[in-house]
């Protein structure tokens, strides 16, 4: 079976270790890797992973076209990454930074919320929500209880106000808070990873949630380099699931998305 997993992140070398260890001590673990491409073949390949999705972040609005060229130039260095742009809330030309990532050849734009510092539904994100309409898509971590930055609803009033916004929900749409995400987001039209989210559940409850959500709309993830891939393909593998959706959670559903 092909698995393409849906949510890795990496980093230029000279700042892979440094970058990589902030995220972790942002929710208090030790991460499993260091966040570098040569890392994340090396150890996805292991896990037989064919393909991988970077999610880029920009803590600051001076980031983000770096970061942007950074994640184009490693998609043309491997034929096994695909990628995601990021954008910042007060970049000066969001517009028209979107529109460099998908010229790039990129696959829309990756927000975090916690992170960067503002709640999805901030009103300054809208003309990006609305540029992206029809072109590219949005993905966007979800949940943590320790903010209100993710929380669900907000996604859910991006999705209500933007129809024709592709939208992918991180970590089930919820992360620590699956149970609210899913009474929030169960009806609306998008599509959820599962990074993040087999460790802290049962597996009977992450399947009892992907089959809520749909297997239609559910794409795997590890949030390399925060957990090791081999350790959550198999995590993977032990849900109670069909073997067809399996199939499409590994690698059908993220092929209608790259297209």
């Amino acid at each position: 079976m092909r698995i393409i997993d849906f949510h890795a992140h990496i980093y230029p070398d000279k700042i892979a270790e440094k970058a990589t260890n902030a995220t972790g001590d942002f929710y208090g673990i030790t991460p499993a890797c260091i966040g570098t491409s040569e890392a994340l073949l090396r150890e996805g390949n292991r896990a037989g992973i064919d393909g991988f999705v970077l999610l880029p972040v920009a803590t600051r609005p001076e980031q983000a076209r770096h970061i942007n060229t950074f994640i184009r130039d490693e998609v043309n260095a491997h034929a096994e990454f695909h990628g995601f742009g990021t954008l910042h809330p007060d970049c000066a030309e969001k517009p028209e930074e979107a529109e460099y990532i998908l010229q790039s050849g990129l696959l829309g734009v990756k927000l975090h919320p916690d992170t960067q510092g503002f709640n999805t539904d901030d009103k300054r994100l809208f003309e990006v929500y609305d540029y992206l309409q029809g072109r590219g898509t949005l993905i966007v971590h979800c949940g943590d209880k320790r903010f209100d930055y993710s929380h669900p609803r907000r996604l859910k009033n991006v999705i209500d106000n933007f129809p024709k916004l592709r939208v992918i929900a991180a970590h089930l749409g919820g992360w620590s808070l699956f149970d609210e995400a899913f009474a929030l987001l169960k009806n609306s039209d998008c599509f959820f990873d599962i990074s993040s989210c087999t460790m802290f559940l049962p597996p009977e409850k992450v399947a009892k949630y992907i089959r809520g959500y749909g297997a239609d709309r559910v794409l795997f993830g590890t949030d390399f380099p925060l957990w090791s891939p081999e350790s959550e393909v198999k995590a993977f593998q032990k849900l109670p699931l069909k073997s067809t959706e399996f199939e499409k959670i590994a690698y059908k559903n993220a092929l209608r998305v790259i297209g």
